[in-house]
């Protein structure tokens, strides 16, 4: 085996010597192919005397099927990794040195992997624990021309690095890239001249069009020897810029700034402007950087790209590839899933507790796109554990240095929801602030989750909310969905009456530095099981093969899809609010969501509106893929502020527009004949009223355009009507911006009194009921839900918040309300009960009053093939099914049972408007119930103990 090993370093090694041009181009041999290894090696297994197994680098463990398979099938905190494999592992590799290598500078580079230790011919030559940049070792002294064995031993263990970080990082985490072994990314040796650029670092300053280059130079330095820096354009046609520097004897450090003239162009989200920066050292040795020219800043509360004002529309990542469980090193792939993120209108990206590879940055240079790394941590910033500020100070360095050059590189953090010393945040940061002055810093990313405000040292300020609130306030928060646990009936979206006014201003007044909303929106959706078979790399999803067996053993399989599909569009609409909440509001400098993309750890939370592989859901693809979310969440969106979206006819429909335009137009010239024109439409495509607002000519950033109203007496009848924006660049012949909001208008007079005549609407199924019921009574049964605990479920209006799982662990654990877990409604709108109350499958605004004075009752014991009129759609724990609507014959009556206060959600037109077209439909031959049942086997079903659900504690990291 190791004989094969060598010969495959030889021939690389031949290919290397027949294509090198000149000495003093810098030299590899290329190390990927096969390596020999071993696991919890011994000494005689370093080196290498008794290996015969071996594996393909790059690559782990994982992806070499190397390691122990699962433990369990019956996993569902995150995805099954198939071969696991945690401790020491040596890499062994022979390697032929050149002759004309000899006298040179040799290193050794590892893209990315684990804490290290190196050896050359059983010595060990060095160690290194970085885990977010590249390893790099001088192997200079011990490789000399001629075989040599390269031994690597990797350590995935929490035994090299802070304890801390195996879970409570994503660099580590189990929950989504999973703690490997392995080395990723490249691999090679590399000869320079014992004179070479050990270290080049560039400082772009946007503002006066110029780059300070700092180069470290390494070897023997003799008086005046020639160092040629040039900038040359990348993708642009410009002049090449350039300086000439002399070496003094002895010095190895030399900075120079190169004037880039008024021509200059500058990079931002619009213009991906960059420049290569190439030094040469007289014949020696040559090193290039890409960087591009951006002046990213804050003014007041807002961040401020080359003197325009930005709004980041920005995405969490949390390193989700579950075919390698690993970050992808190459370029390509980050193309792709850049590309991908720009469809859907986003221009930011945060990376939680992880920093990407360099082929990250150079994918997000060329596409625009801003990003933020963290420090790898999240968790108690402790001031006092030397280890873990020594480890996390170093890696924010490196990062810094590494990867401080690339132009999409504006933001740094130091982790993911921090608690612990406040001082030592601030001394990290302003330690970090000097290294590279034109980025900005902030502490960890919604740090003490946002109770402790803005402190010193914060450029800008990633939260839910800003400071402490009061228990059923919402006025600190910054976006419009919360835990139960974390805030009083799960925050703005699900407690507030629907409309498009609310907005997040109160809290943005609290900061004195921007604000970005953090990780918004969390709207579960029931999974796509479908799904399933894409797992075909080293993660498997075991998780969803739970809960798919859990639902057929519900009697519930056949619609897995419906689910799917409901909660889905439904969550969607949910998105729709929490993001434009933001766009909305006048001093929020943007938004970072969780998730367009599943998150498959953490109890598994199917919070995306793609999968994890970050691929459309099948309810995303059926509804128009990402056209249907660009039309809200995209450079130039028209905004409607309205306070409700249910409306009577002899209302007036009144709105205010707004213009939310972060575009690439050059001065404000180009709106000069600019205009928003809208339009109300009914399901036919017939138009009801339309009409156009003129734009201001200063129409960049967060515009009122104008107010509209309508008068809705003509409408006679309940009605679903859109109201489209339309916003048009320069003119009614340029680009257009298309937004859309649903509006249901119903009569304000009815016949509620008449039809409830001749229908017994009771909350008790007492005696008396019973008797008419089956002697031929229609009964309305409402019932009295305080004596059915334990055989309803409360009333949520949105989708449960990120996993029911955990954040029932939580709330419990602080004796706070258990949200009721539900993921909305599934019905047929075709059915007869809807003649007079327009819907959808799923849940929409007009449900609000309806859902919200329900209690959905827990049908498990009924025949398996029964399906109330209105499901309502259980987390993938429980699985019980839930009726909010249903109906049985019972004797010779017919019983038609709504969980629902239909008196309390009659407050407002729609709740009223839904009770009136339930009671047409009692009164009408389609209400004919086809189960039929005695009143006292209908209520020994109902009264059945529901089966027990015993879910095993899933606490978060941060401390609630």
């Amino acid at each position: 085996m190791m004989k094969k090993i060598l010969t495959t370093a030889l021939l690389s090694v031949m290919m290397l010597t027949a294509t090198a041009q000149n000495s003093h181009v810098r030299q590899r041999i290329c190390l990927y192919g096969k390596w020999a290894y071993a696991l919890h090696p011994t000494s005689a297994d370093i080196a290498g005397k008794l290996l015969t197994d071996s594996l393909t680098l790059p690559g782990t463990t994982d992806t070499n099927g190397i390691g122990l398979p699962p433990a369990t099938t019956t996993e569902t905190t995150h995805l099954t990794r198939l071969h696991s494999f945690v401790g020491e592992a040596v890499y062994i590799k022979d390697v032929v040195i050149p002759k004309e290598w000899k006298g040179r500078n040799i290193t050794l580079t590892m893209g990315r992997t684990k804490p290290s230790v190196v050896y050359v011919d059983g010595k060990r030559v060095g160690e290194c624990d970085d885990i977010t940049t590249p390893q790099c070792y001088d192997l200079t002294k011990v490789l000399k021309p001629g075989c040599h064995r390269l031994a690597i031993v990797v350590d995935n263990s929490d035994k090299t690095v802070p304890p801390q970080l195996i879970s409570n990082s994503h660099a580590y985490t189990e929950d989504t890239q999973t703690n490997w072994n392995g080395i990723i990314g490249d691999l090679y040796l590399e000869v320079t001249d014992a004179l070479h650029i050990a270290d080049m670092q560039l400082r772009p300053n946007a503002v006066v069009k110029n780059v300070e280059v700092t180069l470290t130079l390494s070897g023997k330095i003799k008086k005046g020897q020639h160092i040629r820096i040039d900038a040359v354009p990348d993708n642009w046609h410009g002049t090449i810029k350039s300086i000439d520097l002399w070496t003094v004897k002895g010095q190895h450090l030399y900075t120079a700034t190169i004037p880039l003239g008024d021509e200059a162009q500058l990079w931002d989200e619009h213009h991906h402007y960059t420049y290569t920066l190439n030094a040469m050292v007289d014949e020696h040795d040559e090193l290039s950087k890409t960087f591009g020219l951006v002046d990213f800043k804050v003014d007041d509360h807002h961040f401020m790209v080359n003197g325009r004002e930005a709004f980041l529309r920005g995405k969490h990542d949390a390193c989700v590839f579950p075919l390698t469980a690993h970050v992808p090193m190459d370029k390509e792939s980050w193309m792709k899933y850049l590309k991908k993120n720009k469809e859907y209108g986003i221009n930011h990206i945060r990376f939680h507790s992880w920093c990407p590879p360099e082929a990250a940055f150079e994918a997000a240079d060329e596409l625009g796109i801003y990003l933020q790394p963290e420090l790898p941590f999240w968790g108690d910033f402790k001031a006092d554990d030397e280890r873990l500020m020594t480890f996390l100070h170093k890696e924010g360095e490196h990062i810094l240095r590494d990867y401080g050059h690339h132009p999409s590189f504006v933001m740094f953090a130091l982790g993911n929801e921090l608690w612990g010393s406040i001082e030592k945040m601030k001394e990290f940061v302003d330690d970090f602030r000097l290294l590279a002055p034109h980025k900005l810093f902030t502490f960890g990313s919604n740090y003490y989750l946002g109770y402790q405000g803005v402190k010193p040292g914060m450029d800008y300020f990633t939260t839910c909310r800003v400071g402490g609130e009061a228990w059923g306030e919402f006025n600190t928060h910054t976006r419009g969905s919360f835990a139960f646990a974390d805030t009083y009936d799960g925050g703005i979206i699900n407690h507030c009456t629907p409309g498009t006014t609310i907005n997040f201003q109160q809290a943005c007044a609290l900061s004195t530095v921007p604000v970005i909303s953090h990780e918004t929106a969390q709207f579960q959706t029931y999974p796509d099981y479908d799904e399933i078979r894409k797992y075909t790399g080293v993660l498997y999803p075991y998780n969803m093969q739970v809960f798919y067996k859990r639902l057929v053993q519900a009697c519930l399989v056949s619609q897995a899809k419906d689910f799917h599909r409901a909660s889905g569009l439904w969550s969607l609409q949910l998105y729709k609010a929490d993001v434009e909440m933001d766009m909305r509001t006048p001093n929020m400098a943007g938004f970072q969501l969780l998730d367009l993309q599943d998150y498959p750890g953490q109890g598994s939370a199917y919070v995306g509106l793609l999968d994890a592989f970050m691929d459309e859901k099948p309810f995303m693809e059926q509804f128009g893929g990402h056209a249907v979310w660009n039309s809200f969440c995209r450079e130039v969106t028209p905004l409607l502020e309205t306070e409700k979206f249910c409306y009577s006819n002899d209302e007036t429909l009144r709105g205010h527009v707004k213009l939310f335009n972060y575009s690439a137009g050059e001065g404000f010239t180009a709106w000069h004949h600019g205009m928003v024109a809208w339009k109300i439409t009914d399901s036919e495509g017939r138009t009801w009223k339309k009409g156009r607002l003129e734009l201001p000519r200063d129409c960049h950033g967060l515009i009122d355009v104008g107010d509209i109203a309508y008068p809705l007496h003509d409408i006679n009848r309940p009605m679903r009507l859109n109201l489209h924006l339309y916003a048009y660049l320069s003119d009614i012949n340029g680009v257009r911006y298309d937004n859309t909001y649903p509006i249901w208008v119903y009569p304000a007079q009815n016949d509620m009194e008449l039809v409830k005549k001749d229908i017994v609407i009771t909350h008790d199924l007492d005696v008396e009921v019973i008797r008419q019921l089956e002697s031929g009574a229609r009964v309305l049964w409402m019932p009295d839900t305080t004596t059915w605990k334990g055989h309803v479920v409360g009333g949520l209006f949105q989708t449960d918040y990120w996993n029911y799982r955990m954040f029932k662990t939580i709330s419990e654990n602080n004796k706070r309300p258990v949200s009721p877990g539900t993921l909305g409604i599934l019905t047929d709108p075709t059915h007869p009960l809807f003649s007079l109350f327009p819907t959808e499958m799923h849940t929409n605004w007009q449900w609000f009053p309806v859902i919200k004075a329900s209690s959905p009752m827990i049908l498990d014991a009924l025949p398996h093939d029964y399906r109330p009129i209105v499901q309502v759609i259980d987390n993938i724990e429980r699985n019980h099914r839930l009726g909010l609507v249903f109906e049985f014959a019972v004797g010779k009556g017919r019983l038609l049972v709504c969980m629902a206060d239909l008196e309390k959600a009659s407050v407002r037109p729609e709740g009223r408007q839904f009770y009136l077209s339930l009671l047409h439909y009692m009164q009408s031959n389609h209400f004919d119930p086809t189960v039929r049942f005695s009143a006292t086997e209908l209520l020994d079903l109902l009264r059945q103990q529901p089966r027990q659900i015993q879910l095993e504690e899933l606490n978060n990291i941060s401390p609630y």
